[in-house]
């Protein structure tokens, strides 16, 4: 039961990180609290390697580069 409880807030937080106008946020969001929900269901079907590399890449190492790529990028006002 607690399987489908993550799978639903997996894709509750995939959907809640389109709508933030600023992509810090969209990026924190969208990467690293999916990433962590989807190490803590990775980690409830028993495949622990999986979701230690799940924590490791995608919910620290991943929303990183995708924050440092949103702050060199240039927006341009109009």
């Amino acid at each position: 039961m607690i399987e489908y409880a993550l799978m639903l807030s997996v894709v509750a937080v995939a959907l809640m990180s389109l709508y933030p106008k600023d992509l810090l946020k969209a990026v924190i969001i969208g990467t690293g609290i999916e990433g962590l929900a989807l190490a803590v269901l990775y980690q409830e079907l028993l495949a622990s390697d999986v979701a230690l590399t799940q924590a490791v890449i995608a919910s620290t190492v991943l929303p990183g580069v995708f924050a440092l790529t949103v702050y060199k990028t240039r927006r341009l006002e109009e």
